[in-house]
């Protein structure tokens, strides 16, 4: 795993194998694990505390073992949205992404945990997610894909409005796409809403950003990793 740029890192996994081996990894690779947590309240504690350049949580963690590290994540950005959270699963879920990329997909990660074996994706990925970047496990990508048409609506898109679908799918906010192409946030927003309406995607539909993203992923043909 690339070393550079050292990160600092809160990791929250209730299994002490588990944390203390991704500990190992990540120290290996020069990084700083500020803190190793095992439930989702200490997590959001722990990202409170040492304002890390990346937190890594488990989905499933005490007491229900369901989705409480989904939960912390959600209210770790709610409280600090600058915040850079990259989520493990031990399966794919799509509808945890739906979740964590409603608002905004900036900073933000889902991995399953069999991707941490690879250290050179485990390593690109915490980069990418810690810049501010969006990273989604193939697997779950594959999947989500797998729940619209075969269409293609974004050949129906205008230059500028694929611009903005494009920064959109980097992860970036209608604020940095705005600046990013030097218009207002105004103007931003009434290209998000055409290039919605041109992909189908409804008021009513609380994950358009999710689903703009994902045509755009099938438009570009994509190469997904095994």
């Amino acid at each position: 795993m690339s070393t550079s740029p050292s990160l600092r890192v809160v990791v929250a996994d209730d299994s002490v194998l588990l944390r203390e081996g991704l500990q190992l990894i990540l120290a290996d690779a020069g990084h700083q694990v500020v803190a190793g947590v095992g439930d989702g309240d200490a997590f959001v504690a722990a990202m409170a505390e040492h304002r890390p350049d990346l937190g890594i949580v488990d989905v499933r963690m005490p007491p229900t073992h369901t989705d409480e590290g989904l939960r912390a994540t959600l209210a770790v950005r709610r409280a600090d949205h600058s915040a850079r959270v990259l989520v493990l699963s031990q399966y794919v879920v799509a509808g945890y992404v739906d979740e964590l990329l409603a608002e905004d997909a900036s900073g933000i990660g889902y991995l399953l945990k069999d991707r941490v074996a690879d250290l050179r994706m485990l390593g690109e990925s915490l980069q990418q997610v810690a810049a501010g970047g969006t990273v989604l496990d193939p697997d779950v990508v594959r999947q989500l894909l797998g729940r619209r048409p075969v269409a293609d609506p974004v050949a129906t898109l205008t230059p500028r409005e694929r611009d903005v679908l494009e920064l959109m799918a980097a992860g970036r906010t209608n604020a940095g796409i705005a600046e990013e192409l030097v218009v207002t946030e105004g103007a931003v927003e009434k290209h998000t809403q055409r290039l919605f309406a041109k992909l189908g995607l409804s008021e009513g539909d609380h994950h358009r950003r999710v689903q703009a993203v994902l045509a755009w992923l099938r438009h570009t043909g994509i190469d997904l990793p095994d």
